[in-house]
């Protein structure tokens, strides 16, 4: 349930009543809006709860959340959240963009991706060093290796580094090199795995499982949520479906459905939800217009030898074009791309 704070609540009433949730055997997460902070009780709760919270000093209401996920819920955080990490940002108004390749191959390979992203505006650069494929006779990635390399081009751009963490035994390992963890859709249910990096002092960007309704992916995020660590981004990557014209469907009315169910940002991925590079840039374009508040894109400098995605990866000189559309697009609806107007320059 939600402990409503009058809008003249003092610190100290809010304190006294974040202890006596607490006290109640329940977990308190105090949530400070622009008009008044509310108490999230999370929890089993007695039958004399809402009695004995609703009597506190500087509270005006006591309500129930209804949506099965609690601390995601628009009823817990009526206002948009914003995850910032360097200098990207997702949420609330900015749409932040992730780009760089499927797979860390090489020094140059990175750096070179690095820079060309960087010059076209995206201020986050994305790279796997742990590579989760459905053959094991496939590239794995170039593990720590690979997170040395990304935390190189983080020191010579400045972009911060999202890449995908596999397993709980590799959490401190990979939250030691990078800004952002991934949990990619295979994982998106391992719930051990959710708890673990929601143990950590990194933003999450969590990816939508390939069958997963909305609700078990709300539930998965409140998972992370509940253990502490609020910086969690939702990554629509496209689902499996009768069709085969794309590799996976990419249903974005799943923004405004989203949007209107909880605060957390929404992050399109038009590289996995189509599978063909000419289809990339226009779906990114209409995610931005649909209220995208973040992108991931798989770029690479040289897509045909790619060792993994080359398909649905675009060159350097396609993300370029692609941005510019996405920052008129942005514009005309008053929109921020890496929270920069497409009438203005995002690089530096």
């Amino acid at each position: 349930m939600i402990v409503v704070m009058e809008t003249n609540a003092t610190q100290e009433q809010i304190d006294h009543m974040a202890e006596r949730v607490r006290n109640l055997g329940l977990k308190a997460n105090v949530i400070v809006g622009t008009q008044r902070t509310v108490i999230a009780a999370i929890g089993e709760k007695r039958e004399d709860t809402k009695e004995s919270l609703a009597s506190g000093p500087g509270v005006a209401d006591v309500v129930p959340i209804m949506a099965p996920y609690k601390m995601a819920s628009r009823e817990v955080r009526p206002e948009p959240s914003q995850v910032t990490v360097r200098d990207f940002r997702a949420g609330n108004g900015v749409c932040g963009v992730i780009a760089g390749p499927c797979s860390v191959e090489s020094e140059e390979q990175l750096l070179s991706t690095a820079r060309a992203v960087k010059a076209a505006g995206a201020t986050a650069l994305r790279g796997g060093a742990f590579k989760p494929r459905t053959s094991p006779y496939s590239f794995q990635g170039m593990k720590e290796e690979g997170l040395k390399l990304l935390a190189a081009a983080r020191e010579e751009t400045g972009l911060a580094v999202v890449t995908e963490i596999m397993s709980t035994d590799d959490v401190d390992l990979v939250a030691q090199y990078t800004d952002v963890l991934q949990i990619g859709a295979r994982n998106m249910q391992n719930y051990r795995l959710l708890e673990a990096v929601g143990n950590v002092d990194r933003p999450v960007l969590l990816k939508r499982g390939a069958s997963a309704t909305m609700d078990e992916f709300l539930l998965a995020a409140e998972y992370i949520l509940n253990e502490g660590n609020e910086n969690v981004m939702l990554c629509e990557r496209g689902i499996r479906t009768f069709e085969q014209h794309t590799r996976f469907t990419l249903p974005l009315a799943t923004l405004p459905y989203l949007h209107r169910r909880t605060h957390l940002p929404v992050v399109i991925d038009p590289s996995h939800g189509t599978g063909h590079t000419y289809m990339v840039p226009d779906m990114a374009v209409a995610a931005v217009a649909a209220g995208a508040d973040g992108l991931i894109v798989e770029v690479h400098p040289d897509p045909e030898n790619a060792m993994s995605d080359g398909y649905q990866s675009l060159e350097f000189g396609q993300f370029e074009a692609m941005m510019k559309k996405c920052r008129a697009v942005a514009d005309a609806l008053e929109r921020n791309i890496d929270g920069c107007p497409a009438s203005e320059t995002c690089t530096s």
